[in-house]
């Protein structure tokens, strides 16, 4: 991480000042957590090492409304260390987290929606799109969906019956459920996130299986990404499930 974007969206680079700064809006008394911030390795593309958040001051809080937080690794790192070191680093990072959701997977990053997105996400199902500040001001205590990593935590797993619960609803054996500290639990689908391709009819059963359990608790976008329709989202979001 190098740079940050500061509070007129101009990138600054992240040295002691910089996360001073970062630091100070953080734990700033009036608004704690409040603040919006971006880090990156590479200010002008998209790629490389990445960390956003969208904190929001209790004070701030409405029903589906939640601060948010989302980190990037590149490809390069899964293939370098193996999937097995990207689970282990996102049960560590997500170990301190007061989490209601989350997930861990495959994702286009990218700068701004290229018109290549249209086709490429309805096509590998198993990649994430992800608009982070969206999501934080609708999604509430609700799931996105099923991922390689689907991590639960309260309301969702306890109306689920817990990890018990969850268990005696997947048959899969490639489906691992973990209990975690905190009454929360992490789904694993398999041992390598998988894009899927439906063109070659590789729709990833497992993340179907998964999805129909977590179907009643779906967070669904209510504007859809620019270039799509209401019909091209409803698509997407329920690639799963129809």
């Amino acid at each position: 991480l190098a740079w940050f974007a500061d509070d007129n969206g101009d990138w600054q680079e992240l040295d002691a000042s910089g996360w001073n700064v970062i630091r100070r809006q953080l734990l700033d008394a009036e608004w704690p957590g409040s603040h919006v911030f971006d880090l990156c390795e590479h200010p002008d593309a998209a790629s490389g090492y990445e960390v956003e958040y969208c904190g929001k001051g209790l004070g701030a809080f409405r029903p589906d409304v939640a601060c948010a937080v989302c980190f990037w690794l590149p490809t390069e790192y899964l293939e370098e260390h193996g999937p097995r070191r990207v689970r282990e680093l996102a049960l560590e990072l997500a170990a301190p987290l007061p989490f209601n959701s989350g997930h861990a997977g495959l994702a286009f990053n990218r700068l701004g929606t290229p018109l290549e997105l249209h086709p490429l996400c309805l096509r590998y199902p198993g990649m994430d799109v992800l608009d982070l500040m969206q999501v934080s001001e609708t999604i509430g205590t609700r799931v996105r969906g099923a991922y390689w990593l689907t991590f639960l935590g309260q309301p969702v797993l306890g109306e689920l019956g817990g990890t018990t619960g969850l268990r005696a609803r997947l048959s899969s054996p490639d489906i691992t459920v973990q209990e975690l500290d905190g009454a929360r639990a992490v789904v694993t689908l398999g041992n390598w996130p998988e894009a899927g391709d439906t063109q070659q009819g590789r729709d990833l059963p497992v993340h179907r299986e998964l999805a129909r359990v977590l179907e009643p608790w779906l967070h669904l976008r209510r504007i859809p990404w620019s270039g799509f329709s209401d019909e091209d989202m409803r698509r997407w979001e329920r690639r799963f499930l129809d």
